[in-house]
C-alpha cells in the first residue's frame, strides 16, 4: 500500500524540481543571513570550540589531513566515506535509544496543494530499525560548487517543510549543506529559515567550530525537540 502511494505521489508531482526563489514564492517563506539573524541560529552557532578526547584528537587531525589534500578529488561518495561520516562522529551525533540516523531515505508529503519530495543524504528521526519518522535533523551535500541541477538549499527547504508538516508539532528544524567545502547551517521556524555564515572545512578553526556546533545540535536535540 506505501508503494502504491509512493508512485501514486510521484506522478501527481511529475518530477517538479523547485528552485530556493521558488520554495520562497510558492510558501511565502522569509529569508534570513547571517549567525545573528535569528536568535535560534545565534544560540547555535555562538558556541566555543570543542575539547577533543586523545582519541578524537588522533581522528580529527587525519581527517583534516585527508580533506586539505583530497577533497577536491572525491566524488559524492568518497566525501561522505572520507569525511562527513567522521565529522558526524565527532560531533557525537550518533544513534541512541530516542533516534537514529538515516542515509539515503525517500520522504514525500503533499503541502499546500504542492507535491513535495526528498531523498535526504543523512537525517536524524525517530525510527524503528529502518523505518524513520518524525524527521528533526537534515544534511544535504553536493560535491561541487552550486550548479542548477545540483543545489542542496532547496533540497533541505522541502525536507524541512514536509518534516513540518508531517510532525505537526510547532517544533523547528534544523539542517546543514555541504557544498564542496563549505558548511552552511539552517533552521527553519514557521515561515522563516536562516542561512548561517559558511564554514571552510579545509580551515582547521572552521572545521572545529562545526564540530561544536553539531555537538550544540545534539543538546538541542535532546533537552528540547524530542517527544
Amino acid at each position: 500500500m506505501a508503494f502504491v502511494a509512493y508512485l501514486c505521489f510521484m506522478k501527481k508531482r511529475k518530477e517538479i524540481k523547485y528552485s530556493e526563489a521558488d520554495l520562497i514564492d510558492a510558501f511565502n517563506l522569509t529569508r534570513l543571513t547571517g549567525n545573528q539573524s535569528h536568535p535560534l541560529m545565534q544560540e547555535w552557532t555562538e558556541v566555543d570550540l570543542p575539547t577533543l578526547t586523545t582519541t578524537e584528537q588522533e581522528i580529527f587531525e587525519a581527517v583534516f589531513a585527508d580533506v586539505t589534500k583530497g577533497i577536491e578529488g572525491w566524488n559524492e561518495e568518497e566525501l561522505k566515506f572520507n569525511f562527513i561520516a567522521f565529522v558526524m562522529r565527532l560531533g557525537h551525533l550518533t544513534n541512541n535509544g530516542k533516534y537514529k540516523t538515516f542515509c539515503e531515505r525517500e520522504i514525500f508529503a503533499e503541502v499546500e496543494n504542492k507535491y513535495l519530495y526528498l531523498k535526504s543524504d543523512f537525517m536524524i528521526a525517530k525510527g524503528i530499525l529502518d523505518k524513520h519518522k518524525t524527521p528533526y535533523f537534515y544534511l544535504q551535500e553536493y560535491k561541487k560548487m552550486k550548479d542548477p541541477s545540483g543545489d542542496p538549499v532547496p533540497q533541505l527547504l522541502e525536507g524541512f517543510l514536509i518534516a513540518m508538516h508531517e510532525n505537526n508539532n510547532g517544533k523547528p528544524m534544523y539542517g546543514c549543506t555541504v557544498t564542496g567545502k563549505l558548511w552552511d547551517f539552517f533552521v527553519m521556524e514557521g515561515k522563516t529559515y536562516c542561512i548561517s555564515n559558511s564554514y571552510d572545512c579545509k580551515d582547521k578553526n572552521d572545521l572545529l567550530q562545526i564540530i561544536s556546533i553539531l555537538r550544540k545540535y545534539k543538546e538541542i536535540l535532546e533537552t528540547r525537540i524530542l517527544d
